[in-house]
């Protein structure tokens, strides 16, 4: 007999978007209203590449062609769909936090403590999205660590190790190889849905109904 494996749906996301945190709320109801399992492949995505300098950090004076008509448009949205889905949100839109640093954590506990990702993973979304926090702060990001069960010093080793930045940089070569670029984007096979789409559109995606 052939083992059974759990169905998954590609999702490339940045913490910093609240359409990802959005969107990972859509794809929780989604799967709630499913009787087989279903679970989610993070790739990470740099939202905010195009101001990017070489050493990681960010150029603010770089313009990145959004003016305040755009993120006051984005912030409606925002507001919309967390009403849609039922999400509490402390704010709507943060400019001012870069999660390069908690991509680069996500990456080496994906690799070395699998068992933890998830819940470190989701807490990071929450600890910004839901709290408020910098996840840009690497206390932080320790304390969201030691919460998921991770050893003593792991983010700070994580962040030591230069090896992160290009494993990193290479998620993010593949993404923009993969033609992303947008974010949340979640992948199923040959098909895509870019957003933080209703559950509905994450069934019609799956499930082709």
């Amino acid at each position: 007999m052939s083992q059974q494996t759990t169905e998954s749906v590609l999702v490339y996301s940045d913490y910093v978007c609240p359409f990802c945190y959005l969107g990972y709320e859509s794809f929780d109801q989604y799967r709630d209203q499913r009787e087989e399992p279903i679970e989610i492949e993070w790739h990470p995505f740099d939202l905010r590449g195009g101001q990017r300098r070489p050493d990681g950090t960010i150029d603010h004076s770089v313009d990145n062609g959004k003016d305040d008509s755009y993120y006051e448009e984005a912030r409606k949205n925002v507001e919309r769909l967390a009403d849609e889905y039922d999400a509490e949100l402390a704010q709507s839109l943060r400019k001012d936090v870069d999660s390069y640093d908690a991509q680069r954590v996500a990456l080496r506990v994906r690799e070395e403590h699998p068992e933890a990702f998830a819940e470190f993973h989701r807490s990071v979304f929450d600890a910004l999205w839901e709290d408020g926090r910098d996840i840009g702060d690497a206390d932080v990001l320790g304390e969201l660590a030691a919460e998921a069960g991770l050893p003593d010093g792991f983010v700070e080793e994580a962040l030591a190790d230069e090896s992160t930045a290009r494993a990193l940089e290479a998620a993010f070569d593949d993404a923009r190889q993969q033609r992303i670029t947008g974010v949340p984007t979640f992948v199923y096979g040959e098909h895509a849905a870019r957003g933080a789409v209703p559950p509905e559109q994450l069934r019609r995606l799956v499930e082709g109904e």
